[in-house]
């Protein structure tokens, strides 16, 4: 029997909280499609944070940056040691050419934020090892595998940032061990860059927005500017999304369009077909929250606001969707819709969804979408 293909596209397989907000010892699989289920207090939220956080880690951002508020992520019951030292600890798996590559941090969020540890490892080989030797300084010393005349390099690496998105600006990549390290990086970088989290407020997606990028924001306020670009740039995905709005609003609809008012500023509407065209101010939440989820579905990361690694090919790149309270405000009709839309997309290799939702059970026996149960 032929060993079947690996895909070589990198993706985030497995994310590890071994010590983040609520969670102690927990890991969560993750597949094209996947649904993070419990009650209010079970962490969803978390997951997804924690899940965010490392892929601006990986993007290469301050520590600072990703965690404005460190000591509210550190385990409530965590007791500081000798030096008066808390933190908290991630970590993941992406898996693609180079086979499953795990990524674990540690960082120390009192009395000062830093990065205090960090391990890159595949196939049992620790790749990049980092350790904070000198509290007194900002920096960790590194280690990182060779291979050659030496087993290992070391170097001091700046505490504020993740050492993995940094090695190739450090690793020569002359020996073989070299190459292998920054094989494992680029897979562990890419897979976490090309991260939408997203949380539709209806609110303010009902007023006219100034033109802008043209890229959808998170909170999808700016859907009107976005529609004003793509309706023209790509019809078959548009008439998609047209498909998609037409099954989760109510009335007919005939098309999804954006009007310029003159001021600089567009809004958007529904075309009913009988030459009534609807505001989205006249929408209700669900209805709002499901088009704009429909529209990051049907996009990709040239329109939305993410980190997308220019330098990748794009058929090397997938995009991962995190939608926080995925659920929220909308009826059984519109939730299964867009998971279906989820699933296709996932399936043609554009797209990674999670979701997070208070009960699954609407979405049981589905062998295309991985459910994760959290108890509160």
């Amino acid at each position: 029997m032929a060993t079947p293909r690996r895909d070589p596209r990198p993706r985030v397989t497995e994310l590890r909280l071994s010590a983040f907000a609520r969670h102690r010892g927990a890991s969560f699989p993750f597949g094209r499609v996947t649904l993070l289920a419990g009650p209010s207090g079970s962490g969803k939220s978390a997951v997804l944070a924690a899940y965010e956080a490392l892929a601006r880690l990986g993007g290469g951002a301050s520590v600072a940056e990703v965690f404005p508020d460190p000591v509210a992520v550190v385990p409530e019951r965590a007791r500081p040691d000798a030096q008066r030292r808390r933190g908290f600890r991630i970590g993941c798996t992406a898996d693609g050419a180079e086979g499953p590559v795990r990524l674990d941090v540690a960082v120390q969020a009192e009395p000062e934020l830093r990065i205090v540890g960090e391990r890159l490892t595949a196939g049992g080989l620790v790749l990049l090892e980092t350790a904070l030797r000198d509290p007194g300084r900002r920096t960790v010393q590194a280690a990182w595998h060779t291979a050659g005349s030496s087993p290992v390099t070391r170097a001091p690496l700046p505490d504020d940032r993740l050492g993995t998105a940094l090695l190739p600006l450090r690793v020569a990549g002359k020996t073989d061990g070299q190459r292998q390290v920054l094989a494992a990086a680029e897979q562990m970088v890419v897979a976490l860059r090309s991260v939408f989290a997203c949380d539709p407020r209806p609110e303010d997606m009902r007023t006219p927005v100034l033109t802008g990028s043209g890229r959808l924001l998170r909170g999808c306020d700016n859907l009107a500017d976005v529609l004003w670009r793509t309706r023209s740039e790509c019809g078959r995905r548009h008439g998609l999304l047209v498909d998609a709005v037409r099954t989760g609003c109510a009335g007919p609809v005939t098309d999804l369009l954006a009007e310029p008012l003159g001021d600089g500023t567009v809004r958007a509407l529904l075309d009913r077909g009988d030459g009534h065209r609807s505001e989205l101010a006249r929408l209700g939440d669900g209805e709002l929250r499901y088009l704009a989820l429909a529209l990051v579905l049907f996009t990709g990361p040239g329109v939305l606001e993410v980190d997308a690694p220019g330098e990748v090919p794009d058929a090397m790149r997938g995009l991962t969707v995190l939608a926080d309270g995925f659920d929220r405000c909308l009826d059984p009709r519109q939730r299964a819709e867009l998971l279906r839309t989820a699933v296709v997309m996932g399936e043609r290799g554009h797209i990674r969804f999670v979701g997070a939702v208070s009960d699954a059970a609407w979405a049981a026996g589905s062998g295309a979408i991985t459910v994760v149960h959290l108890n509160a």
